[in-house]
């Protein structure tokens, strides 16, 4: 059954919860390379640094947090600054459910209205769910690296996803950096 979650901006105020969902992730999956638990100052504090260019989003189901994407620099050359990178978590209670679905049209509707050209997205593999994903949301596989980090006594490979997110023909030449 899909849920209709609330998409909303995060506030200083979640970031005990983004902090909570991500650790169960660093610490009992592969998905993120992270190996030690973080805090929700170091996850605001790093939010706060690039929130006036890159949408953080959380999502809630019945007044619950139920997860978060965010978009951040993918490469530090300017260049770059038309392609970030993104990150969804969900909470494993409810994959499968439309919540990232949700959080990642949301995140793409902004970052087409901010100018950006395309994202990236990075993926653990073998993850499943997370590839089926992003490729329901339109991310085309772009890339693969084996053997790309060391977590639980063993490789894990890194695939890389790319969504368009400007129409084909979108000015060659971008008039100003993305706000």
């Amino acid at each position: 059954m899909s849920l209709s979650p609330l998409i909303r901006p995060v506030t200083d105020a979640d970031f005990p919860a983004v902090a909570a969902l991500t650790n169960h992730f660093i610490l009992s999956t592969p998905i993120h390379f992270s190996t030690e638990p973080v805090t929700p100052d170091e996850l605001r504090a790093s939010w706060h640094k690039t929130r006036d260019v890159y949408p953080y989003l959380v999502a809630e189901v019945n007044g619950r947090f139920a997860g978060y994407c965010k978009a951040g620099v993918w490469r530090e050359r300017a260049a770059y600054n038309w392609t970030p990178e993104c990150g969804i978590y969900v909470d494993p209670s409810i994959h499968r459910r439309g919540v990232g679905r949700a959080l990642y049209e949301r995140l793409f509707d902004i970052m087409r209205a901010q100018g950006f050209h395309s994202i990236i997205g990075g993926v653990t593999l073998p993850n499943e769910p997370s590839v089926a994903l992003h490729e329901s949301v339109g991310f085309t596989k772009v890339g693969h690296v084996a053997h790309a980090g060391w977590k639980f006594n063993r490789w894990w490979d890194v695939g890389f996803w790319q969504k368009m997110l400007q129409p084909e023909g979108h000015a060659a030449k971008p008039l100003a950096p993305p706000r």
